[in-house]
């Protein structure tokens, strides 16, 4: 079997990491694995891994350039001749529409998001088989777009479980990162993505202005990248922690590769986002490494998170009930290295998408 996938890009992610994994699983099965993107830091990654990454701009959404691109992605395909084609983003989906109009290759879309309802997202529904990360995303597709139930097949993201696993944490580093930001002896609260608007962190640096008046010895972590566009949010949340006398309380320690160790340091990890998260991959992640998790109370997360068990929600943008359940959280113990194991693993994912790709082959 050889599959391509594509997607926009190959920088930091939950759905790049997602198709990284997949891809390294894939070679180690003997299964071809090519992936296309524009380019990225994880690029790299694909080779390394027994995989071909093939750059090219399924990026763009400039519909001058469109046509051009069809024609030559049209040729790279018919060169590779793969079993199946995995759109995971709208641009490469539409791109793959018309350049596979001649080639009729079985096509797969992953539903990653709650995209804005609209005929150039439906393009996500229009594919041989649909899979979705959640049944949040499922009902969301379906609602919007009367998609098919019997083309959906629902597949959390997987986790990989020997790198979010207490006994292959880096003690080492996390060590020399509690000496770096001062952690030792603090009660750690962890938020980790891009620095974006729809993160919310500023309901984030609010509730941990609140817990500071009970538990000074509070330090809390903002973990991501921000892009260039995104300069003055960031600004603009440095300027809200200085005004809440915070700045000796929260740290942005931008993209960190030593993810499962961020967690498994972590006394809670936060989701605070706006927007529903399509999964949550880093809720999943924490939970295996024990950590709990506090989220607002919608997406995907609903899937995850036990109440009382192994976390809590919170409405969005209620600063005070976030405090509130960050305090709460101290007092929960869990196995979540095999509850992660049992429902939300890297090898139920895997087996699944294979399922799905052989069966529109049969």
């Amino acid at each position: 079997m050889k599959i391509v996938q594509l997607l926009p890009e190959l920088n930091e992610g939950g759905v790049e990491r997602g198709v990284v994994e997949l891809s390294r699983e894939y070679s180690k099965l003997g299964i071809g694995s090519i992936v296309i993107s524009n380019g990225g830091k994880l690029s790299k990654q694909i080779n390394l891994d027994g995989g071909n990454h093939i750059t090219f701009d399924v990026c763009s959404k400039n519909i001058f350039t469109a046509i051009s691109r069809v024609f030559k992605l049209r040729k790279i395909l018919k060169d590779l001749n793969p079993d199946i084609l995995h759109v995971r983003s709208r641009v490469p989906a539409w791109l793959v529409f018309f350049a596979n109009k001649s080639l009729n290759i079985k096509v797969v879309s992953t539903v990653h998001g709650f995209n804005s309802v609209s005929f150039y997202s439906k393009i996500m529904t229009k594919s041989d088989a649909v899979i979705c990360v959640s049944n949040s995303i499922k009902e969301y597709i379906q609602k919007n777009y009367n998609t098919n139930s019997e083309i959906i097949t629902i597949i959390p993201r997987g986790i990989d479980l020997k790198l979010f696993n207490l006994s292959n944490i880096d003690k080492s580093f996390i060590k020399d990162f509690k000496n770096v930001y001062n952690l030792e002896s603090k009660f750690i609260i962890s938020s980790v993505g891009r620095v974006t608007q729809l993160k919310d962190y500023e309901t984030f640096i609010k509730a941990i202005s609140i817990i500071k008046k009970e538990k000074t010895e509070v330090k809390a972590l903002i973990v991501g990248g921000v892009r260039s566009d995104k300069e003055d949010y960031l600004s603009s949340l440095k300027k809200l922690i200085k005004e809440l006398n915070l700045e000796e309380n929260i740290i942005f320690t931008g993209s960190q590769s030593k993810i499962a160790e961020i967690y498994a340091l972590s006394d809670v990890v936060v989701s605070s986002s706006k927007k529903p998260e399509s999964f949550g991959r880093a809720v999943a992640e924490s939970i295996a490494l024990n950590t709990p998790v506090i989220a607002t109370n919608h997406g995907g997360v609903k899937d995850i998170i036990i109440e009382n068990k192994n976390g809590y929600f919170f409405e969005v943008g209620n600063d005070k009930e976030l405090a509130q359940k960050i305090l709460k959280s101290k007092s929960l113990s869990f196995d979540g290295y095999n509850y992660i194991s049992n429902n939300f693993s890297l090898n139920n994912m895997l087996d699944k998408t294979l399922l799905t790709y052989r069966n529109l082959n049969l």
